[in-house]
């Protein structure tokens, strides 16, 4: 499971790479790559495109994004491949950055920093949180396609909205905000190791058992947990180290806020329902022997029964009208489809890869002459100065990118010597990334044809069994239709 956060950088920018890039943090600077630049010059880069941004919003210089995996989850190498891609994603091959992969901490984590303008259109990166659910939803995507897992979506869990009883006893609805559970918090009370998910419980308790609220908070201190008495009560659990914070309030949630613990302590709200949860101490170890007993019983209930039954016949319902809609009724018609969506997704997935390079390669080759010919009087009047190492000392960062930029383009130039016009590479590359979004739309309505399918198959193994897979079809019955 990998975990994402984005910052912005407002400053120190060169101190921020310089982190990122620590030898003794990237396995000597093996776990390093970048894109647009290179990592030793990328601050003064970034500077050359931000100075040429039209829109000047804001004053962030870059972002900083971080993609944390699990501990003994995946390797530094395959670690680094998937920031890569995921950097490419929230980049679109418009923004130079440096990735480095970290392995100095108990976790792999991986560090992006990008520039906050584009070097194509040098307008700036918005960031808001429609970008950074396009990131998570991104690295999830990467996640299953490394066969990691993955953090459930807030939407998911549950959090969009909240009830609770205002003070004239009503029941209202409002959205969730400071004290809704973040996606690493929820995963976890998953795990079992989520500190705050102690807490919840064992305040639950102690209102059961206290008669005021000075008793409860006499309760809690006597049984080790440590309780900061100011204007809004804050709690640590037995033997939390130094480090961990005091915690309370809406950070909890609305019912363990001071006036709604004293409230249920004197019996005038009812106290929230519990979720049904794995029992487990405070070290996070769960009663095995317990949970598979709550299983069995639970599975033996005839509510149980009749869930199942229910649930396998609207599977079986659902998979008949597809295969009858679809005129997919014999089994080497099914097969067929599925061999044909699996090619087609295949080809279109390499298809758009080699596009997406060429877009790429072609806005780091626009990138590359629009400095050259920026820079070539800065060099023009380098080779011209009486003085040039003051000369060079004064302009050392135009110079630097004025080399960087003619070494790239030598590969690109004619046999005349003459670059291309850049004018002319810009309108091919709009034409070039028109298409790398038209053949993306395609591609995700094959990958959903793929997700179908591969459901169907799954459903239809549920039901009859995996067996009919092994059956070879007839010789020619190979037609297929249409989804």
């Amino acid at each position: 499971m990998a975990y994402t956060e984005i910052h912005p950088i407002k400053s120190t920018l060169g101190k921020a790479l310089a982190y990122i890039c620590n030898p003794e943090k990237t396995d000597e600077k093996i776990l390093i790559s970048s894109f647009g630049c290179a990592h030793e010059t990328a601050d003064i880069e970034f500077e050359f495109t931000l100075a040429q941004t039209k829109m000047r919003k804001g004053d962030n210089l870059a972002h900083h994004l971080i993609q944390a995996f699990d501990p003994g989850e995946t390797t530094p190498e395959q670690a680094h491949e998937i920031g890569k891609k995921l950097a490419d994603i929230a980049t679109g091959g418009k923004y130079e950055y440096v990735l480095t992969t970290h392995i100095d901490k108990g976790h792999i984590h991986n560090h992006v920093i990008f520039c906050a303008a584009n070097f194509i259109d040098r307008t700036k990166y918005v960031s808001n949180i429609k970008s950074l659910y396009q990131i998570r939803n991104a690295n999830d995507r990467l996640c299953k396609e490394y066969e990691l897992s993955t953090i459930i979506p807030r939407k998911a869990q549950g959090f969009g909205q909240i009830e609770y009883t205002n003070e004239s006893g009503q029941r209202v609805t409002r959205t969730a905000e400071k004290w809704a559970k973040s996606r690493g918090e929820y995963n976890a009370e998953l795990r079992g190791v989520s500190w705050k998910a102690q807490l919840r419980e064992s305040i639950d308790r102690y209102i059961s058992l206290s008669s005021d609220f000075d008793d409860f908070l006499r309760r809690m201190e006597d049984d080790g947990f440590t309780v900061k008495r100011a204007k809004y009560h804050s709690y640590k659990l037995p033997n939390a180290d130094e480090k961990t914070r005091f915690t309370g309030g809406p950070s909890l949630g609305p019912e363990y806020t001071d006036e709604r613990i004293m409230e249920r302590i004197a019996g005038l709200v009812k106290a929230p329902r519990p979720k049904k949860q794995f029992q487990q101490s405070y070290d996070g170890s769960i009663n095995l022997i317990t949970r598979i007993e709550e299983c069995v019983k639970a599975q033996e209930s005839e509510w149980y029964a009749n869930k199942v039954l229910v649930k396998n016949l609207k599977i079986a319902a659902n998979t008949t009208n597809y295969l009858t809609e679809n005129n997919l009724i014999l089994d080497w018609q099914l097969k067929g489809k599925i061999d044909e969506v699996a090619t087609a997704d295949d080809q279109a997935r390499e298809a758009l890869i080699q596009l997406e390079s060429r877009v790429n390669d072609m806005g780091l080759l626009i990138k590359n002459i629009e400095t050259y010919q920026r820079l070539k009087p800065v060099h023009d009047r380098y080779q011209q100065a009486d003085n040039k190492d003051a000369f060079r000392r004064q302009h050392e960062s135009e110079l630097i990118l004025f080399e960087a930029a003619r070494n790239a383009l030598r590969a690109a130039q004619g046999e005349d010597g003459k670059l291309p016009n850049p004018n002319t590479l810009r309108a091919e590359y709009a034409a070039l990334d028109k298409e790398k979004n038209t053949l993306k739309a395609e591609h995700a309505k094959i990958k959903n044809k793929v997700k179908q399918l591969s459901t169907l198959r799954k459903n239809i193994d549920t039901i009859i069994g995996s067996s009919w897979q092994d059956i070879e079809p007839e010789k020619g019955k190979n037609q297929t239709v249409d989804l």
